[in-house]
């Protein structure tokens, strides 16, 4: 890496990565907030390559965003792990110093739950969350956070939802924590998760969903999706919601600057846009 004097480095790494919007939330934040001295790019790292990566950075380096396969690997780096982030088994942001990581974070879940609370003010106290992945673990345990203290994980297979559930068992509230068959088990609590894509969501599974009053996809790319299309009387939390949340606190935790939620997701708006009409 060419060291860029006087310059602090962030990106956003995985594999693929092309597809990130974080690019365009982080820069449109820099912008707005007049932080002058921090790039944001991304490069693409393979789940083995993640530990040389991160060994070769120099000391102009403050922060990365990670996502998939990266976030369970990012645990192993050293530095301090937040509670959040041994929590969910899973970290999605890391913060240098020197070239050297200092913290593992998850923003994933103060992200969804301030989500959340941005539509909707009422009580949790269930949710069925669709998926049985790390995604589906951090929005769970963030509305465990909300007060929910029964969490139904529909996957495809009880082996595909072992370590979401183990996880959001292990929350402090010590949740009651049902594993479904997305095939055929109800759906209910006040807000449904909607993990898994778009392909997935047959007429069936939209219609189980129909009478929970929140509904958090957390999709946004092709948008709507089926389930997002049939809340259009309902609560709906988008998963560009999410993604600027989950955004806006790495933002301070790169810069030490309040990052500014209503820019960064209207950025997100227009990359996703200019990204439609170009394809």
């Amino acid at each position: 890496m060419d060291q860029v004097r006087g310059v602090r480095r962030c990106a956003v790494i995985g594999d693929p990565i092309a597809h990130s919007l974080s690019p365009a939330l982080h820069r449109a934040g820099y912008a707005a907030a007049g932080v002058t001295d921090v790039t944001y790019d991304t490069a693409q790292v393979p789940e083995d390559g993640l530990a040389e990566f991160v060994a070769g950075l120099d000391d102009t380096w403050r922060g990365l965003s990670l996502t998939m396969p990266l976030k369970r690997r990012a645990l192993e780096l050293g530095g301090t792990v937040t509670e959040r982030a041994r929590l969910a088994g899973a970290a999605n942001t890391l913060v240098l110093e020197r070239g050297r990581v200092v913290l593992a974070d998850n923003t994933d879940l103060p992200g969804a739950a301030a989500a959340v609370r941005e539509r909707y003010d009422g009580p949790v106290r269930a949710a069925t969350v669709l998926g049985g992945g790390a995604t589906a673990a951090s929005t769970a345990l963030a509305l465990c956070d909300l007060g929910a203290r029964r969490v139904r994980l529909l996957a495809r297979s009880a082996d595909r939802a072992a370590g979401a559930a183990a996880a959001v068992a292990a929350h402090p509230s010590a949740p009651a924590v049902e594993v479904g068959s997305l095939a055929d088990a109800s759906v209910d609590g006040e807000v449904v998760v909607a993990t898994i894509p778009a392909a997935a969501q047959d007429a069936d599974l939209v219609a189980r969903c129909a009478d929970v009053p929140v509904v958090f996809e957390v999709v946004y790319d092709p948008w709507p999706t089926p389930i997002a299309a049939s809340a259009a009387d309902r609560v709906l939390v988008s998963g560009l919601d999410l993604l600027a949340h989950q955004a806006v606190l790495q933002f301070e935790l790169f810069t030490g600057v309040p990052g500014p939620l209503d820019v960064m997701r209207a950025a997100g708006e227009a990359e996703l846009a200019r990204r439609h009409v170009a394809g």
